[in-house]
């Protein structure tokens, strides 16, 4: 079973069996696979040079738009234009925290240093903003319904939605973990706190209270 985040001598660690390792893989490519733009014969290759995306939209995944929303609700062009200006950085940006996560996963006991925790919160926001968006995670309601999906026996093999809400709940219950560790080493000052990384992320508006690996808090 994972070991939750803490932070010591050694910076932030955490513990992780190979089953947990490979899941967290999984989503991790997922994601990653997710936010590749998609390939346009007539793309400029100077504006592409220059992180420019001139031919950007919005998103028809759903999911794919919780990650790169738009920045105005209620001025579209706007939102387009800044889209097509910094969308394709942030998708790079993205797609290497999750990449960089993903390589601090090679042995059972993960090690974190201040720009490692920062990808791993990154990398992990984003698995749960897919996963929230899949499950149809819309209001404190719905966070609730899915935090009481708590015990892996009683899922059922074809039931895809429990299986998504058991994962989510994992990788909720990890990222509170990760933030309290962060969080602990700012407050103490290690090297961890970093002198330009940003305080550490919290959980997302109406997904809060994590659960641990078997609905454990």
């Amino acid at each position: 079973m994972a070991e939750p985040f803490t932070y010591g001598r050694r910076g932030i660690t955490g513990r992780f069996e190979d089953a947990e390792r490979e899941l967290l893989r999984g989503l991790f490519r997922d994601v990653v696979a997710l936010l590749e733009p998609d390939e346009t014969p007539d793309e400029d290759p100077l504006a592409a040079l220059v992180g420019l995306s001139p031919n950007a939209s919005e998103p028809e995944d759903p999911a794919l738009f919780r990650l790169l929303p738009n920045v105005s609700k209620d001025d579209g062009e706007a939102s387009l234009e800044f889209r097509r200006l910094t969308e394709r950085s942030l998708r790079e940006s993205k797609a290497g925290a999750l990449r960089a996560a993903a390589l601090g996963l090679e042995s059972r006991e993960v090690v974190l240093d201040t720009t490692a925790a920062e990808h791993w919160a990154t990398a992990l926001t984003d698995v749960r903003l897919v996963l929230a968006e899949r499950l149809g995670i819309r209001s404190e309601e719905d966070a609730e319904r899915i935090h009481g999906v708590s015990d892996w026996s009683d899922v059922e093999d074809d039931d895809v939605d429990a299986y998504l809400a058991l994962v989510y709940n994992f990788v909720t219950w990890i990222q509170t973990t990760l933030v309290d560790a962060m969080l602990s080493a700012y407050r103490a000052g290690g090297e961890t706190r970093g002198s330009s990384g940003p305080r550490p992320q919290g959980t997302e508006p109406g997904e809060e209270g994590g659960h641990g690996p078997h609905g454990q808090d």
